[in-house]
């Protein structure tokens, strides 16, 4: 290898964390063009990966190396979220035995994701969703999860438990969502302020509010709610469910009644 390769290549390796995808993009960076890349496919010192992106000989990679390439050297607004977010904190009892891992990634706005990360066989399922959900996202909403010599951004547990809400589609999705709820007793009232009063969605905030309102968590009681708009009319939710008078959603007939 030439000098000038070779102090190129020695760069990349320097800021490059084991276990994780260089993007061409990122490469561009360190002036190691496509065809440089490809030199060095050849020669052993990169290996690819899919279409303009490379892994470091004898790395094993899974989807946490991919979203770091996503969320670092693309600049992209995808992270862990939802249940997947709360699962990496600690915070979820449904991570399934024996079945394969689900992965729930979530942008905040719409962005497609390359082609090597959507088509790579990882051994996960994997879902990815546009949500827009709110107006504003202070940094508090978010957590950073080390994956061991790297970092992923994924969504604090407050931001998770409201992408969550915002993909039940069925009752089991919202039964599921509420007892995911019952063990985030110690959630920070400031953060979920913020986001509910941010929150485009009538929908979470009100299944947001009415579930942790039944729980009886004693973070709700700090909850400012006539700054949060609930909207208007009643809304339906739970299919052949019971209509909540408080927050005017049609919740689970199981479910106890929130205090008034």
């Amino acid at each position: 290898m030439t000098g000038k390769k070779a102090t190129k290549i020695n760069q990349v390796f320097r800021k490059w964390p084991r276990s994780t995808v260089a993007t061409q993009t990122w490469l561009d960076r360190f002036e190691v063009s496509s065809k440089l890349a490809n030199w060095h496919v050849g020669s052993g010192w990169l290996v690819r990966f899919g279409a303009r992106a490379f892994v470091q000989p004898g790395d094993r990679v899974d989807w946490r190396g991919g979203l770091y390439a996503l969320q670092t050297q693309l600049g992209l607004s995808v992270h862990a979220g939802a249940r997947t977010a709360l699962e990496l904190q600690g915070l979820s009892h449904f991570v399934p035995l024996g079945q394969q891992e689900k992965v729930i990634l979530i942008s905040d706005r719409p962005e497609r994701l390359p082609t090597w990360f959507r088509n790579q066989p990882w051994k996960a399922n994997l879902e990815h969703h546009c949500l827009s959900l709110f107006k504003h996202i202070s940094n508090e909403a978010f957590a950073r999860l080390n994956c061991g010599g790297f970092e992923i951004v994924v969504s604090s547990p407050e931001r998770a438990m409201m992408e969550q809400m915002s993909l039940a589609r069925t009752n089991d999705d919202i039964e599921q969502a509420h007892q995911l709820m019952e063990g985030l007793a110690t959630l920070r009232p400031r953060v979920a302020q913020d986001l509910l009063v941010n929150c485009r969605s009538v929908k979470v905030k009100r299944l947001f509010l009415w579930s942790a309102d039944t729980l009886g968590h004693a973070w709700f009681d700090r909850l400012d709610l006539a700054q949060v708009d609930l909207g208007k009319g009643k809304r339906q939710l739970y299919k052949g469910g019971r209509l909540d008078p408080k927050y005017r959603i049609t919740v689970s007939p199981q479910e106890g009644v929130p205090s008034v």
